[in-house]
């Protein structure tokens, strides 16, 4: 996998610059809303300052899996490190999960004894209200960072600022509920609360696993690669098209049909066109791996068995034996096409001086001396 240098340094630096920033906030903020919420007998705030504890382990698993997964490939890695920050978003998808079955356990059985219900005291309120005005700008912060360089990882992570900031919102009208006399609703808020941690944890994995299990792109995507490849001057059709994402990027391969007869050179070259073009037309694809086809691998199957150059000389220059002027070739050049080999001979310009019925007369010599071979098809000569 191939990745621009400046590219990784700005990945990493915004991965090192919003963990910190955000592990400094949600330090803060957990610190202030578990002390609120013991002093202020809110369930519902204290529910929520563990949560944004949560976050600090969030923030540190981010941080190292983001510094992990801006290294180049190596000798064990030799796609890089992208697969940590893959993993890391599934890791944080599943803390996500954990912390809501914890808070929502707890809710549910003081629900269920009156007596253990808290009644928060106004202090709360200001919590909360602070807690969603920090948390809701950390979210848009965070997530800037993640569009700019691409960042699954950081999506997530500024996600879960997103979730706190929403449970805050839950946990203030669950104090300010609870306060007017409805002694049930700061309990039920921080089962909300968990909820909602809990399908925001739960997308966060799937994408992760999805990831993981190489899904590839959507259709609609994959209509505008198909499109940007038959743009490419060259080429006459594709198949086995094939992606994977991994950390906010795509792999991609595919099969390219040119013209069979085109040179090495000249199927390289449209190659490098198709590659370039995806680069710059798609944005989340990174990498790409084009194989050139001279036939639809579809429609026939490919040639494997047939002899190569060193042993198909050796054959031709047996069958042509007692054709002498076969021995004043300069170059062939072998076209496995359709299960069988057709054959390019190029004779000196000298040679040609004999007249086209002499010419036409070697061809024909030529062709029906191979024809004690099944894996040859048929000779074209070439002259100059």
């Amino acid at each position: 996998m191939r990745i621009d240098k400046d590219s990784s340094a700005e990945r990493r630096h915004a991965v090192t610059h919003t963990s910190i920033v955000g592990a400094a906030i949600n330090l803060v903020l957990s610190v202030v809303k578990i002390i609120a919420g013991v002093f202020g007998h809110s369930q519902s705030l204290v529910a929520d300052g563990i949560h944004s504890l949560s976050d600090l382990l969030s923030d540190a698993l981010v941080l190292l899996a983001g510094r992990r997964a801006s290294q180049g490939p190596d000798h064990d890695h030799p796609y890089g490190y992208a697969r940590y920050e893959t993993v890391a978003t599934l890791v944080l998808g599943l803390l996500l999960v954990a912390v809501a079955v914890g808070i929502a356990w707890d809710s549910i059985e003081r629900l269920f004894q009156p007596a253990a219900l808290l009644r928060p005291e106004p202090l709360t309120l200001l919590a909360a209200l602070a807690s969603i005005l920090v948390k809701e700008w950390l979210y848009w912060w965070t997530l800037g960072y993640a569009k700019r360089v691409k960042s699954d990882l950081l999506r997530a992570n500024a996600w879960h600022h997103r979730s706190d900031a929403v449970s805050s919102v839950v946990v203030l009208i669950g104090i300010a509920g609870t306060m007017a006399g409805l002694v049930y609703l700061d309990a039920i808020a921080a089962v909300v609360v968990a909820i909602m941690i809990a399908k925001i944890g739960w997308e966060v994995g799937w994408e992760a696993i999805n990831e993981l299990v190489d899904t590839g792109l959507e259709s609609e995507r994959l209509s505008a690669v198909k499109d940007t490849i038959r743009s490419v001057g060259g080429v006459r059709d594709m198949h086995m098209l094939r992606t994977r994402r991994y950390a906010g990027q795509v792999s991609a391969d595919v099969h390219v049909l040119v013209d069979p007869l085109v040179s090495v050179s000249e199927g390289h070259m449209i190659s490098l066109l198709v590659e370039h073009r995806l680069k710059c037309e798609i944005d989340e694809i990174t990498d790409v791996t084009v194989h050139i086809d001279p036939e639809d691998d579809d429609r026939f199957p490919p040639p494997i068995g047939l002899p190569l150059r060193a042993e198909a000389t050796a054959r031709l220059a047996s069958l042509w034996s007692a054709i002498p002027e076969a021995g004043s070739r300069e170059r062939m050049v072998f076209h496995y096409l359709r299960g069988k080999i057709d054959i390019e001979v190029h004779f000196p310009l000298a040679a040609c001086q004999r007249g086209g019925a002499q010419v036409d007369d070697l061809r024909e010599r030529l062709a029906a001396a191979i024809r004690e071979e099944p894996v040859f098809r048929d000779v074209r000569i070439f002259f100059g």
